[in-house]
C-alpha cells in the first residue's frame, strides 16, 4: 500500500514546481490524515514546518529546494515511497522562550535551532546572564547572546564560534556574539535541564530584542531559555545522511 503523504512547500519557484511534479505522482493527503509530512524548501521552511505541525506528531521529511539545506535531504522526484520507508528518524527537542519586554507583557515561543538575544540599536548590549537562580555573569557587554540546541548547533551559533554538539548531547551551548568584556569569555556548555536567564541592563539606552526561530520580540527587558521535553519534533533522513553524521561531518568541513 502506498505511503499516504502530505506535502507542504515554501514559496519560493522552485519548491512550487516540485510540489506539483510530487502530488502529481504521489497524491496529496491532509495532513492529519497523512503518515508523514514531506516539506519542499529550504531549512527556514523545515522549522516553521516542525512547529506548524508539531501538534500532529507526524514525522517530516524534507527536501532541499533552498539553499543550505542542513535539515533537508536531496531533492528527487523519483522513489519517494522506498526513501520514507528506509528513512532513520531523529526525535529533538525545541527550546522555549519567555520574553518579557515593556508595560509586562510576557511572550513566549519555541525554537528549534536557537533563542538568540541581539543589540537593537548602535551601542553595545548589557546582559547578566543567570543559570538555574544563579548569578554566572554579572555583566556581558556584547553584540549579544544566544543559547543553542545540538541541531542547531551548526548555525548562528557555529558562525558566532560556539562548539558543534553531537546530537544526542544532553547540553545546550551558551554563546557570546561579539563579547567586549569580559573579553576572553567564549560562552559554555549548560545541562539540557538547565534554565538560562538574560536581564537586560540599561534597556532604554540600550534596547535589545529576542529572536526564536525567526520570531522576534522587540525592547525585551528579560528572557528565560530552557528545553522543552514535553515537545518533541520528529525528523527523517535518508541512511547514513542523518543529523548526527552531518553533525560530525561539519567539523571536519
Amino acid at each position: 500500500m502506498a505511503t499516504a503523504i502530505s506535502f507542504r512547500a515554501s514559496e519560493a519557484e522552485e519548491a512550487q514546481e516540485a510540489l506539483a511534479t510530487l502530488v502529481a505522482r504521489y497524491g496529496q493527503t491532509p495532513p492529519e490524515e497523512a503518515e508523514v509530512i514531506v516539506a519542499l524548501g529550504g531549512d527556514g521552511f523545515m522549522l516553521q514546518t516542525l512547529n506548524d505541525v508539531s501538534p500532529l506528531t507526524k514525522p517530516v521529511y524534507g527536501m532541499n529546494c533552498g539553499t543550505v539545506g542542513f535539515l533537508m535531504n536531496e531533492f528527487r522526484d523519483e522513489g519517494l515511497s522506498g526513501r520514507l520507508a528506509s528513512a532513520t528518524e531523529e526525535v529533538i527537542n525545541p527550546l522555549r522562550m519567555r520574553a518579557g519586554s515593556e508595560g509586562g507583557g510576557v511572550t513566549e515561543a519555541l525554537a528549534i535551532n536557537e533563542v538568540s538575544l541581539l543589540r537593537a540599536g548602535p551601542q553595545a548590549a548589557r546582559l547578566k546572564i543567570t543559570v538555574d537562580g544563579r548569578p554566572r555573569l554579572d555583566e556581558l557587554v556584547c553584540d549579544g547572546a544566544l543559547v543553542s540546541t545540538p541541531a542547531g548547533s551548526t548555525a548562528y551559533n557555529y558562525s558566532a564560534h560556539g562548539p558543534i554538539l553531537p546530537i544526542g548531547a544532553e547540553v545546550l551551548a551558551l554563546t557570546a556574539v561579539a563579547a567586549f568584556r569580559p573579553r576572553r569569555w567564549r560562552g559554555a556548555l549548560i545541562p539540557k535541564s538547565s534554565i538560562v536567564r538574560f536581564d537586560v541592563l540599561d534597556h532604554a539606552k540600550r534596547p535589545v530584542m529576542a529572536d526564536a526561530d525567526s520570531r522576534t520580540v522587540r525592547d525585551v527587558h528579560w528572557v528565560e531559555v530552557r528545553s522543552e521535553p514535553a515537545v518533541s519534533h520528529r525528523l527523517l533522513f535518508d541512511p547514513g545522511h542523518g543529523l548526527e553524521e552531518r553533525l560530525i561531518r561539519e567539523q571536519f568541513a
